[in-house]
C-alpha cells in the first residue's frame, strides 16, 4: 500500500464559505458547519484541517471562478492564519496571464479543464510553471469540460491530477469510481486525486483500495460523516 492523502476542500462566494452542491454555482449558500461561522472563513478552515490532519487545504474561488471578481485578499488572510498549510487554489484560471496573478501568495495553483478554451492554454501553462500546477479533470452530468485532447493523451498531464466530478460534488451519490478507475488506468506513475461524492469513510477506502494518491472533500466532514478517527485508522492502514 502506498500514501493517501485527505484534503479538505474549501468553497468561497461573496466572501463566505458555501455549502456546494453538484455543480449548480449559482445555488450555493453559505455552510452550516460545526467548525465555524460561514464568514469565518480561517475558523472553517481550522477545524477541517484537524479532522484530516492534511499539510494541505483546497480552496475554490468560486467568483474568479465565475469571473465576477475574486479572494485573492480572503485567500491571502488565509495564508498568514495557516502557517505551514499549503493552499491549493483554484481561481479559474484559464491562461498564463491569470496564474501569474496568484503567484505571489507561493501556493499550489490548480488548472480546472472548465477554464480551459484550448489545450494550446493549457500547454502554455504547463510549460511555463511545470509541476508546481495540478490539473483538475472537471465532469459533470453532460461527461467532460474542457478541452478533449486532455482528457484523451495523459502525456499532457503534470504528475498530480484531480478527478473533479462536478455533478456529485456535495451530494449523496458518491464517488464516480468508473471514471476514476478509467483516469488510474492511464495515469502512468501520475497521482490522481478524486474529488465529488464523497459520503463517508467506507468510500474513501474503496478510492484508496483503487490506488489513487487522494481525495478532496468537504461535505461529508461538515456532516461528520467521516471522523478524525477514521481518517487517521485508514492513513495507518496504508502506510503499513
Amino acid at each position: 500500500m502506498g500514501e493517501f492523502a485527505v484534503i479538505p476542500a474549501l468553497d468561497l462566494k461573496d466572501d463566505a464559505v458555501v455549502h456546494a452542491i453538484a455543480g449548480n454555482r449559482a445555488d450555493y449558500r453559505p455552510i452550516a458547519s460545526p467548525f465555524g461561522a460561514a464568514g469565518d472563513p480561517a475558523a472553517i478552515a481550522r477545524g477541517l484541517l484537524a479532522i484530516t490532519g492534511s499539510p494541505s487545504l483546497y480552496i475554490a474561488d468560486l467568483d474568479a471562478i465565475a469571473g465576477i471578481g475574486n479572494h485573492f485578499e480572503l485567500v491571502r488572510g488565509l495564508s498568514y492564519a495557516l502557517p505551514g498549510t499549503t493552499l491549493w487554489i483554484d481561481a479559474g484560471f484559464s491562461d498564463v496571464a491569470d496564474c501569474a496573478f496568484w503567484l505571489p501568495l507561493g501556493a499550489t495553483l490548480v488548472i480546472g479543464s472548465e477554464s480551459l478554451a484550448a489545450v494550446d492554454d493549457w500547454r502554455e501553462i504547463h510549460a511555463a510553471f511545470g509541476e508546481s500546477v495540478v490539473l483538475s479533470l472537471d465532469f459533470d452530468s453532460g461527461g467532460q469540460k474542457g478541452p478533449d485532447a486532455l482528457f484523451d493523451d495523459p502525456a499532457l498531464w503534470p504528475s498530480r491530477v484531480i478527478a473533479m466530478n462536478l455533478g456529485r460534488v456535495g451530494t449523496d451519490a458518491g464517488p464516480d469510481v468508473d471514471g476514476l478507475k478509467s483516469l488510474l488506468g492511464m495515469a502512468d506513475g501520475r497521482a490522481i486525486f478524486a474529488a465529488g461524492g464523497i459520503r463517508d469513510a467506507r468510500d474513501l477506502a474503496a478510492i484508496a483500495d483503487l490506488d489513487a494518491h487522494g481525495a478532496v472533500l468537504a461535505t461529508a466532514l461538515h456532516r461528520n460523516a467521516v471522523t478524525q478517527n477514521e481518517i487517521a485508522a485508514l492513513l495507518r492502514e496504508r502506510r503499513s
